[in-house]
């Protein structure tokens, strides 16, 4: 049997009046054509209404003759209609009847109509409606794909399950809206033009899921694009233009993809978004702050995320734009409130008349890559309850700050700029919370970033410039954390003057303003690793009835004094470096107090420290040197000194160091105790070689204090013989000859407890003194201070440290676990610090002294984990465990600083205590020393509670009744033993009886 021949479609003529070949009416030609079957339609006017309820194409002919007979040649003819009277439009115009005579029976009935379940194609045919707002088109269901021609004088509206995909077609002169989309199904908007709307150019609701491509809207009166309920948009390469309000309006549960688009000269918002679907999770920073950045587009991670996507427009939920310019905006660039969720990447926006990104309600922003530029108001603004992240975006001449956090909103900041406002750059108030890390502020005539009332506050790596006030004002209850802060160029440094706030400022660098770097008020405030330079007035002031914390501080070349405490103030200042004020280098103004610890002041143009009446501030280990006076007191202050000295003064009220009395510039410094006459110095300016008599004495003094530490006899001597090393070193440059290679970093090993730090802090200030360090302080880290958590955060983690020790000693203490034995466990990111702290040490050999410390074994295994360590540190300290007779010597001197006498019952206790403490890795060396003499002074102050009426003897006197009993297990041993555990406990308790 033969299968019947394929069935070929036919095509139908239809000609305005009918003719010979060719029916009256397009009504008549579909009438006779069967499923998949071409009406072609002739140019002119058909004035009919159509319902499309089989599959067919309606075709505008290009000629006069048809492709073939009608199904019907009987039908009968009229009159051709071949222009349209109306408009004098051209080509294929489909219209209803009676619109010329006003007799429409049905006025509010579509021109054409797909019904459900048909699939139409429209070619070149244009549908004139009969009210702009009133649909022209109706698409029920099915689908249809319509390509040139277009709808005019009415609404397109595609309804019910009905998808679309029309291409190339203009859309104007409706009302109230061009396009009403309404379906479940998917509609396409290609190369399209929607023009001349009065109202809405197109609205989107239900579940429609809208792709538009190469599209423009333009001339509209209302907004050009409104999504809202649960449709979904898909927007590429298109063009909004000239809006009466919203470029884009998004509402209720909404979705948005946008990308490569233009939205210009909004009357109002370019986009507005008053609600939308959640935003899908930020993939980009899930992997950077798990460390999962391995997974690229060419593996097997966010390329098939981002495939996924392609393949399914507008799958994701919120508003999401990429690569789009908004420009011209009324208002604001984008406006977001409700429970919006809006991201943008990579986008423009320029010249808006109110704000660049406004966000309130519960909305959530993201911007990452975004370039604000000229904005009328804030450029990023957020309140309420909303939350901002933007990650590398740029901000450029807002018209009033830059940033603006109020509310309970959140604002966090990553690698962000802002330059040119007319306000404070960033500013925080309310309750808000703004959390910015690499920020970089410049030409603000107000502050850099100013945080008021009860915002919360954390700055890191932050760089602020030429500001018209403070680069960073705190004021009110602010809370602020700030780490590694630059300032520079700006009216004042740094402000805190709020009596409710609490600041934390570490690691922070002021310079070349125009009055004072840090101004610190009263609060709860600690200011820690900061470099003052340069400063216009004071570097730092303290001011009325503040209480702050300050440690390791250097200024240098204040304009005014180095530190200023006014009346009422009580700072605790310890470690800090006064060099070349301007004036006094410290001033405690009357009434001011407070206690000054290991303060140095050198080549101050007033008397280094003055103190005025009333003032009672506690100045220990004050020095100063190269200074016509040291200490300035007025006759009714009262500051109590501690051990400070003073060097090259000419009117010094302190001794030299070493223990030698003050002298008066007369070169007579050899009287103090001939310790000095040795080496030839007079203690003047010798004009040859400069002050190397004074550095010797100086040196001389902290081998010294070496010498007096307790037990570490092969350390002093190594120290020792390294001093001398770098000596001669020195005198071999100076005499013209090559220097030997010499490297001063050093392996400290040993169990905890044996003295490591306190060496480490000896031996920078040894190298200070022998010229080969600037400063000689010491910054203490770990693991933890140098390995990030995610990629990218180890190498400037360990590049902040390193540059705090710049001119110092960096001890890594527990270096070993940089490098574990066992390897693996986690990740690699220590070993991104061993090759971060190897190059630094190679790049600033001159300037750093590194010291790296822990248990013996494993700091072999940790230099030879590395070629450039086991290069670097080539020599050993090793640092044995504290033998009986030193503990009982660290015991010993603990109990004399503290006014402490120990019996000799005590002392031969305590020789039995730690013979038998067990040598295991809770044995502490002297910190358990330290420990026991705690535990003793405990015991002593509740075995003197029990005495009515105690002597003085009674007070100051350490026994061996106040020895803690060891607790470890006793060993057998003869009844009696002594030395024994149980022996010691007997001993204490027969005495005790």
């Amino acid at each position: 049997m033969t299968p019947p021949a394929p069935r070929r479609f036919a095509a139908h003529r239809a000609v305005p009046g009918g003719t010979a070949v060719a029916y009256e009416t397009v009504a008549a030609a579909l009438a006779a054509a069967d499923p998949g079957d071409t009406v072609l339609l002739a140019p002119g006017v058909h004035r009919e209404r159509l319902r499309l309820d089989r599959d067919v194409t309606l075709r505008a002919a290009t000629g006069p003759q048809a492709p073939a007979a009608p199904s019907n040649p009987q039908a009968p003819t009229a009159p051709a209609d071949p222009a349209d009277p109306d408009g004098g439009v051209s080509g294929v115009v489909l219209t209803a009847p009676g619109t010329r005579t006003g007799t429409d029976a049905e006025p509010d009935a579509p021109v054409l109509e797909v019904a459900p379940g048909v699939r139409a194609a429209l070619d070149g045919i244009t549908v004139r409606g009969t009210a702009g707002d009133r649909p022209a088109v109706v698409l029920s269901g099915g689908a249809c794909t319509w390509t040139g021609g277009g709808v005019t004088g009415g609404r397109l509206d595609v309804l019910g399950d009905a998808t679309a995909t029309l291409r190339g077609l203009t859309l104007r002169g409706a009302h109230l809206a061009g396009v009403l989309l309404r379906t479940t199904g998917t509609v396409r908007l290609d190369d399209c033009l929607l023009d001349g709307i009065t109202g809405t150019g197109l609205v989107a609701g239900g579940d429609t899921a809208l792709e538009v491509t190469g599209t423009t809207v333009r001339a509209v009166t209302g907004s050009a694009l409104r999504i809202r309920e649960r449709a979904r948009l898909t927007l590429r390469g298109s063009l909004v233009e000239a809006p009466g309000r919203s470029g884009l309006l998004v509402e209720d549960e909404a979705a948005v993809d946008a990308a490569d688009s233009r939205l210009r000269d909004c009357g109002t918002e370019a986009v507005r978004v008053l609600g939308s679907s959640p935003l899908p999770p930020d993939e980009d920073r899930d992997r950077h702050e798990n460390g999962d950045e391995n997974r690229h587009e060419n593996g097997n991670g966010n390329g098939d995320r981002d495939r996924d996507r392609e393949a399914e427009p507008g799958r994701d939920g919120g508003v999401r734009l990429s690569g789009c310019e908004l420009t011209g905006a009324g208002a604001d660039a984008v406006g977001v409130t409700g429970a919006g969720g809006v991201e943008l990447r990579d986008c423009a926006l320029r010249d808006c008349g109110g704000s660049g990104v406004a966000v309130g309600g519960t909305a959530r922003v993201r911007l990452a890559g975004v370039r604000i530029v000229r904005t009328g108001g804030t450029a990023l603004a957020v309140r309420d309850a909303a939350v901002l992240e933007a990650a590398d975006t740029d901000v450029r001449d807002a018209g009033a700050n830059g940033v603006l956090a109020a509310d309970e909103a959140a604002a966090r900041l990553t690698g962000c700029s802002v330059t040119g406002t007319r306000y404070s750059a960033v500013h925080a108030g309310g309750g808000a919370t703004v959390v910015a890390d690499g920020l970089r502020v410049a030409r603000s005539p107000e502050h850099g970033v100013h945080a008021v009332a009860s915002a919360s506050l954390e700055l890191t790596d932050a760089r602020i410039t030429g500001c018209g006030m403070s680069g960073l004002d705190l004021a009110g209850g602010a809370r602020a954390r700030v780490a590694g802060l630059d300032v520079a160029r700006c009216h004042q440094g740094v402000t805190v003057s709020g009596p409710q706030g609490e600041a934390e400022l570490t690691d922070c660098r002021v310079s070349d303003v125009e009055r004072a770097a840090v101004v610190l008020g009263p609060g709860t405030v600690r200011l820690a690793g900061a470099r003052l330079l340069r400063a216009g007035t004071a570097a730092l002031v303290v001011g009325e009835d503040a209480r702050p914390v300050v440690a390791d501080v250097d200024v240098r070349d204040p304009a005014g004094s180095g530190i200023v405490v006014a009346a009422g103030s009580r700072p605790r200042l310890r470690d800090v470096r006064v060099t070349a004020a301007g004036k006094n280098g410290l001033v405690v103004e009357p009434g001011g107090g407070g206690a000054f610890e290991d303060v140095d002041i050198a080549a101050p143009g007033y008397p280094a420290v003055h103190v005025g009446a009333g003032a009672a501030p506690v100045l220990r280990r004050v020095r100063v040197r190269d200074a016509e006076e040291d200490l300035s007191a007025d006759p009714e202050a009262a500051p109590v000194t501690e051990d400070c000295v003073s060097l090259r003064v000419a009117n010094a009220v302190w001794p030299q160091p070493g223990g030698g009395t003050p002298h008066d510039g007369a070169g007579d410094a050899g009287d103090a105790d001939g310790s000095d006459s040795s080496d030839g110095s007079d203690g003047g300016d010798t004009g040859d070689g400069g002050d190397s008599g004074d550095e010797a004495e100086s040196l001389e003094s902290l081998l010294a204090e070496l010498d007096r530490l307790i037990g570490l006899e092969g350390v002093k001597h190594d120290v020792a013989s390294l001093v001398k090393l770098m000596r001669m070193v020195q005198r071999r440059e100076a005499a013209g000859l090559a220097a030997p290679p010499l490297s001063r970093h050093l392996v400290f090993a040993g169990n905890p407890g044996t003295g490591k730090t306190t060496v480490a802090r000896l031996y920078g200030r040894i190298l200070t003194a022998v010229g080969l360090l600037e400063r000689g302080h010491l910054v203490e880290a770990d693991r933890s201070a140098l390995v990030g958590e995610y990629v990218g955060h180890t190498g400037p983690k360990t590049q902040r440290v390193f540059q705090e020790a710049m001119g110092g000693v960096l001890f890594i203490d527990e270096a070993y676990s940089l490098a574990p034995a066992g390897g693996g466990g986690g990740n690699d990111f220590a070993q991104e610090a061993i090759a971060t702290l190897v190059k630094l040490m190679e790049d600033h050999r001159d300037s750093v002294v590194v010291i790296v410390a822990g248990y013996p074994n494993e700091m072999e295994h940790f230099i030879d984990s590395n070629p450039g360590l086991a290069s670097r540190f080539n020599r050993t300290l090793l640092f044995e465990d504290y033998s009986t007779p030193e503990l009982v010597r660290i015991v010993e001197q603990h109990a004399s600083a503290h006014e402490y006498n120990l019996t000799d019952d005590a002392r031969g206790m305590l020789h039995g205590y730690f013979e038998h403490m067990p040598r295991d890795g809770r044995f502490g060396n002297g910190r358990s020393a330290r420990q026991v003499f705690q535990a003793m002074t405990e015991r002593q102050a509740y075995r003197v509670a029990e005495i009515e009426l105690p002597t003085q003897d009674d007070l100051v006197t350490l026994c061996a009744l106040d020895v803690p009993e060891l607790d470890v297990p006793a060993e057998p041993a003869p009844p009696g033993r002594a030395g024994s555990p149980a022996a010691l406990t007997t001993a204490a308790g027969g005495t005790a009886g």
